[in-house]
């Protein structure tokens, strides 16, 4: 996790090198605004996944703040109005995991690129300036996606595969373990519990956590392999655009 690594030590450095403590309030304006921006591409990124990989979606609900009516006026399948930022709850894979798998994840694209990419270049500004703290702050959600997704998207990916090999040495369906948020599956567990169903939630959520860090460590070293690139191979890994005016 050296990458990772690096960027949270990044990430201090660009607080220490702030011009002033009010340019914090810059940060705060790019990470509200990258999130309000972020809802609803991801929710389409869902759709688009479940399409390209062969399935078909009927309904995606996208809370009103975020845009959802407007979407609504757009798209036909999307509905205004969510108890969740933005949930599909209207899809079909044609019962193939890899159709689910691709409908979950296509969002965390973003986070391998250019999510990373971006957010390292916004970090490395040697004198942050309003551009910079914007973005910095604005692509947080897209790099910190995986772990905000923990016990959503992640562990669905990851009770996919879990229910996949244990459900039927299990006795149960493959929908029992599967669900796109955990806590909403615990609380509405209506079956009596087995020691298998513990193990099975509990194990996608250790696998959640894995896949998650693996997501984030790709687009970590992949946004670092290209600044490098673009740096030149001799070049080394300093702060950058030092020129840029101070908030």
């Amino acid at each position: 996790m050296t990458a990772l690594a690096t960027d949270a030590r990044a990430l201090l450095g660009l607080f220490e090198r702030l011009p002033g403590p009010l340019s914090i309030g810059w940060l705060m304006l790019g990470l509200v605004g990258g999130w309000w921006l972020y809802v609803p591409i991801h929710e389409l990124l869902h759709v688009a996944g479940c399409v390209l990989a062969g399935g078909t979606v009927s309904r995606l609900e996208i809370d009103a703040i975020y845009g959802g009516a407007l979407l609504a006026e757009v798209f036909p399948f999307v509905v205004s109005g969510s108890a969740y930022a933005g949930r599909l709850t209207g899809f079909d894979t044609g019962g193939s995991d890899l159709v689910y798998q691709a409908c979950v994840l296509m969002p965390y694209l973003l986070t391998i690129f250019p999510g990373y990419w971006l957010w390292q270049k916004a970090l490395a500004t040697e004198h942050p300036g309003r551009p910079s703290m914007l973005a910095a702050g604005g692509l947080l959600p897209v790099v910190a996606a995986p772990l905000i997704s923990l016990t959503g998207d992640y562990y669905e990916s990851a009770s996919i595969i879990v229910s996949s090999l244990f459900a039927a040495a299990a006795d149960r369906p493959l929908e029992a373990w599967r669900s796109d948020d955990v806590f909403r599956l615990v609380g509405d567990w209506s079956q009596a519990w087995t020691v298998a169903d513990v193990a099975a939630i509990a194990g996608g959520l250790v696998l959640s956590l894995l896949l998650a860090l693996a997501t984030m460590q790709l687009g970590s070293m992949l946004g670092h392999r290209l600044n490098r690139t673009r740096r030149g191979p001799g070049a080394a890994a300093e702060p950058v655009n030092a020129q840029e005016d101070a908030a």
